[in-house]
């Protein structure tokens, strides 16, 4: 099929293409303390998330989520992807999330630009400031089993600007 028969219109919801890690060593989760971007401090500045970043042109979404495990913080992991979130900015584009977990390797994790990556026990993740999305991803992540299918999820603004996250089937 020919790319013009691909039915790409610019009037369609689009998203752009985006991987998220949780890596695992024993009871802990690897997160990432987000520094300011280019100098500028941002709502995101010193919060907690996952290792992630764009999908580049050329790689899918598991050979992105292994470059920018490295990239971000040195640390290379078995991965499975855990699930998928559509986050729905309020317009077009909107983010798909891919979302990865999986045991880390040995080493300690590097800093990067993006920011100081930590491992974080599961039970100590009420005490650090994780980013707005991050309680409900991480508490998805923690009850699956290795066998479990991906979960399948979508986050949106409400009226107050508040994230809310919503799981549906697959998991």
């Amino acid at each position: 099929m020919p790319v013009s028969d691909q039915n790409i219109k610019p009037d369609r919801y689009m998203v752009i293409p985006r991987v998220l890690v949780f890596a695992t060593r024993g009871d802990s989760v690897l997160l990432l303390k987000l520094l300011p971007k280019s100098g500028k401090v941002t709502g995101w500045t010193g919060k907690y998330n996952g290792i992630g970043g764009h999908i580049e042109q050329g790689e899918d979404a598991l050979s992105a989520a292994h470059r920018e495990l490295f990239e971000e913080s040195g640390l290379r992991a078995e991965l499975r992807l855990c699930g998928t979130l559509i986050v729905d900015t309020g317009q077009s584009p909107g983010i798909g999330l891919f979302v990865f977990t999986g045991e880390a390797g040995t080493g300690e994790p590097v800093a990067s630009a993006e920011g100081i990556p930590e491992f974080v026990a599961w039970d100590r993740l009420g005490e650090v400031p994780l980013v707005e999305d991050g309680p409900a991803i991480l508490g998805r992540i923690r009850g699956m089993g290795p066998g479990d299918p991906p979960f399948l999820a979508r986050s949106g603004y409400d009226n107050g600007g508040r994230l809310t996250v919503r799981f549906g089937g697959g998991g």
